[in-house]
């Protein structure tokens, strides 16, 4: 959630993997290593956004392994050279084991810490712990770098590699060698759990106050399919506070389908959002229902909010339907699908960019707060949280004047 999050590099990548979209095909056939091969360069040269494919030949790679692939395990690696071709970090494969690991934390189960982790300048982070998590109960904090895993270096490890090792069997444990800052390294030695990855909490940050009438609601991810269901009991549980802060800092994003129903619940008959494809077709995305709450919110952003996280706000700042607050959101204006594969695969795809209702492209630039408020490891270290401060500031501005106004009326 600190400042450091806005400087991460387009190459971040997250503990619990996230997708915006998944493909309507159940094909999944019984075939050779080469016809697996063959499938994904279909799949790129048929539906990747970029029509240039990174402006290459595409041609050139359809026959260039004929002669090597020969197990299932030839076809992964050519896939994956295939693909990192397209220079793009969202478009990529997924062996069966990723494949189904990424589906169990979709249906919102996972064993292991429960930490999201990023590489940033080829250093191991953790950018931050979910709640009421092992990680979280043993003290990780956002911003340690993790040193070692069972005491092998992580120097060079990719997030995924990473990810695969953090997790494991429910009661086993793992250690990890944590950098916390100028402090000297400690070792952590943590038990892991099945872990209920809640997309959504009403429970403030420690040491911060809000006023009596304002309500909090805490958004960490749009993964899990229960994140709409989770943020319509969050409103609930708000039903007797005149204004509520939606905090999506750090919050990497996940199905659009999420993202757009849950904007749905706070938009009457508005854009939320417009996706393009490769041939420049566009298809725009209304709320459609009676909205839930009509109350003013103030949404939190930070360098750590991506994807759907950026749906969500942009929609709501574009129809001035919140107050933004924070720093520049991280950039990520595009959407995947995911297209499985033989034998268990799959394949991520980037198939859209997405525009907000001002038809706004933000992939590589995000969404600029209204309100620029900074969060500093200094406000961290003194346990206080600005951003929040100054939406509980902004919330009862606004509710006064409203007041205010509606007594003008009634004098009227």
């Amino acid at each position: 959630m600190n400042n450091f999050l806005k400087k991460l590099s387009i190459f971040v990548a997250i503990y619990f993997m996230f997708y915006l979209t998944t493909s309507n095909s159940n094909e999944v056939l019984a075939q050779t290593p080469q016809t697996m091969y063959d499938k994904a360069w279909n799949l790129i040269n048929t539906k990747y956004v970029d029509q240039t494919n990174n402006n290459q030949n595409w041609d050139r790679w359809r026959h260039k392994y004929d002669d090597v692939i020969e197990t299932d395990e030839d076809a992964y690696v050519a896939i994956e050279t295939m693909v990192s071709s397209l220079n793009d970090v969202y478009t990529r494969f997924l062996s069966p084991k990723e494949y189904s690991e990424e589906t169990a934390s979709i249906q919102g189960k996972l064993s292991g810490i429960g930490v999201q982790i990023g590489v940033r300048d080829g250093k191991l982070l953790i950018i931050a712990p979910l709640e009421d998590t092992p990680g979280e109960k043993a003290g990780l904090k956002a911003e340690d770098e993790i040193l070692e895993i069972d005491g092998k270096s992580t120097k060079g490890i990719t997030v995924d590699k990473a990810a695969d090792k953090i997790r494991g069997k429910e009661g086993t444990q793992v250690k990890l060698l944590i950098k916390r800052g100028k402090e000297a390294p400690k070792l952590y030695t943590i038990i892991r759990e099945n872990i209920e990855l809640k997309s959504v909490s009403v429970k403030l940050p420690e040491n911060v106050k809000l006023a009596p009438n304002i309500g909090y609601i805490r958004l960490s991810s749009f993964i899990s399919r229960n994140a709409t269901d989770e943020f319509k009991d969050a409103l609930e549980a708000n039903k007797d506070k005149d204004a509520i802060i939606i905090d999506l800092r750090s919050n990497p994003g996940g199905l659009l389908t999420n993202a757009i129903f849950i904007a749905d619940f706070l938009l009457d008959s508005k854009v939320i959002v417009s996706t393009v494809d490769r041939d420049g077709y566009k298809e725009t995305q209304r709320a459609t229902r009676t909205t839930l709450t009509d109350k003013p919110l103030a949404v939190l952003i930070n360098g750590g909010s991506a994807s759907a996280s950026e749906i969500l706000s942009g929609a709501l700042k574009d129809n001035k339907r919140a107050t933004i607050i924070g720093t520049k959101s991280f950039g990520k204006g595009l959407v995947q699908e995911i297209n499985k594969m033989p034998n268990g695969a799959a394949m991520h795809i980037t198939i859209q960019k997405y525009l907000t209702p001002s038809g706004t492209d933000i992939n590589k630039k995000g969404i600029v707060p209204d309100i620029k408020v900074e969060y500093t490891k200094e406000d961290a270290d003194k346990k206080i949280d600005p951003q929040i401060a100054k939406a509980n500031e902004v919330l009862l501005k606004q509710l006064n004047s409203n007041k205010i106004n509606k007594n003008i009326v009634k004098a009227q």
